[in-house]
């Protein structure tokens, strides 16, 4: 009486491990996107620009796999007593040398910038008042029907600060202090 095949030879185990093995690694390194993220801002500054409203930032954006993201554009809105503005004109890079951005590529090793925001509406009436401010930053990623909220910033414009600003025409720049949790404001001269 002869036995019956062995189906689950030892060579058979480890060619299905294998396998399990290789398309596990082909999906996390080719097919996976990841999600996109962006690191807290560790600057951030409110500032004039040819006397209109400017919002700058400095962060990181990256992803979670290895495809990455291509980014058509970034905006914020600004939240501040019980309104909305967006400042939508996105530019990026150094002071000297910023760039109007058209698109970035976002992959896993991620990108630093400094980000510039200029509001997109010429009839928008806004100023840098005192009080508690709420900044969202959203990125429109290529082939996504909605935009994608990255970050969610809380901050407080001092009176006197949110006044030299206006007289002044200076900038304030917020600084986040991981002691306390929350963003210190300086005074800073025009840019």
């Amino acid at each position: 009486m002869s036995s019956p095949p062995n189906f689950l030879s030892f060579s058979s185990v480890v060619s299905a491990i294998s396998l399990l093995v290789s398309v596990t690694v082909a999906w996390l390194t080719l097919f996976r996107r990841g999600a996109l993220h962006m690191t807290r801002p560790v600057q951030i500054a409110f500032v004039f620009e040819n006397l209109k409203p400017k919002v700058f930032l400095r962060t990181l954006l990256y992803t979670t796999g290895k495809r990455g993201y291509v980014i058509e554009g970034l905006y914020l809105k600004v939240l501040h007593g019980g309104s909305g503005h967006t400042f939508g004109f996105w530019g990026y890079g150094e002071h000297k040398e910023l760039m109007v951005a058209g698109g970035l590529r976002v992959t896993d090793g991620g990108v630093a910038y400094n980000h510039h925001f200029l509001q997109s509406s010429e009839s928008d009436d806004f100023h840098f008042s005192e009080g508690e401010y709420e900044i969202k930053v959203y990125a429109r990623v290529v082939n996504r029907r909605s935009a994608k909220l990255l970050s969610r910033v809380k901050l407080t414009l001092p009176k006197d600060a949110a006044t030299r600003m206006y007289l002044e025409t200076s900038g304030v720049l917020f600084t986040w202090n991981p002691d306390t949790q929350t963003y210190n404001p300086t005074l800073s001269p025009e840019r």
